[in-house]
């Protein structure tokens, strides 16, 4: 979906027609970040992920709407219903992205060209935001075909490619490893021996080499973590302001642990100051707890 959060909103705020606005949280309660943005914003240089007051320092006439959550998942909702008149292999990426496997419908619903064509137009006109669809052999190069992958693809930062996070990406421009197509020529071993498991994936996934079915719909991956976080009113000073949240994010995590009968064996908290500046600590535990 197109600037999902934002084009929902700008349904239900035809006020807001040409002028830029985002969905965040409170301003005045520091809550956290820009989630989306319409059209204007970004093109005024408001990105998901922004502090609320850098995008405002970046777009000064933009306007905050805060999030619906319950309304977003109820458009996603409607989105899965469209959908499933296609294929009942629909394996949802977030609430505002899904792949599709439409092999088996060519025979009633025409080819992937026909059947994406024929989704946007219901999109449009039955929910009225906007859907962009790509067409491909695979999940991973969604937006690419065979052809064209290697030469749209390997120029671009490694850091664009589906599962390099900050510290893999860290990682690989420690070694000159900085485009998709220099991690595809790198020697597998050597990704293995520096990222384990992930290295030998990210490396696949750069040679467009993804077999992976789509999930029929419905499917649940096997839950592998559970965490809480939290942004706080205000700056935590001192030690007990730290024990308090902590101890209330923990007791959070644990009653979700024993909700669905988990045991942990690794800890990590992850800090975040006003400046923006994170880092996060992990300890694997000798007793699963």
């Amino acid at each position: 979906m197109n600037c999902f959060y934002a084009s929902v909103e700008m349904l239900h705020h035809p006020e807001l027609a040409g002028k830029p606005m985002a969905v965040g949280g409170d301003p005045e309660a520091r809550h956290g970040i820009v989630l989306t943005a319409n059209y204007i914003a970004k093109r005024a240089g408001v990105k998901t992920g922004m502090a609320l007051w850098q995008a405002k320092q970046v777009c000064p006439d933009l306007i905050f709407v805060p999030p619906r959550m319950d309304l977003y998942l109820k458009f996603s909702s409607m989105l899965r219903e469209i959908y499933s008149e296609y294929t009942n292999q629909v394996e949802p990426y977030g609430c505002d992205e899904a792949w599709l496997d439409v092999t088996d419908s060519f025979s009633l619903k025409g080819d992937g060209r026909k059947i994406a064509e024929e989704i946007n137009r219901r999109v449009k006109k039955e929910l009225g935001i906007t859907v962009s669809i790509g067409i491909s052999w695979n999940k991973i190069f969604a937006k690419f075909n065979r052809t064209n992958y290697r030469e749209l693809i390997w120029k671009l930062p490694v850091s664009d490619l589906l599962y390099v996070g900050r510290s893999t990406n860290r990682t690989l421009q420690k070694y000159g490893i900085r485009t998709i197509g220099e991690l595809a020529k790198t020697d597998p071993d050597f990704l293995e021996r520096q990222l384990g498991k992930m290295g030998l994936v990210i490396y696949s996934f750069a040679n467009g080499w993804d077999d992976s079915p789509v999930s029929v719909e419905g499917y649940q991956a096997p839950i592998k973590s559970i965490g809480n976080s939290t942004t706080t009113p205000r700056d935590l000073e001192n030690d007990q302001d730290v024990q308090i949240i902590l101890m209330a994010l923990a007791e959070s995590v644990a009653a979700r642990l024993r909700k669905h009968g988990f045991k942990c064996n690794v800890v990590s908290i992850s800090i975040r100051d006003n400046g923006l500046f994170h880092f996060t600590r992990q300890r694997k535990l000798q007793e699963p707890t």
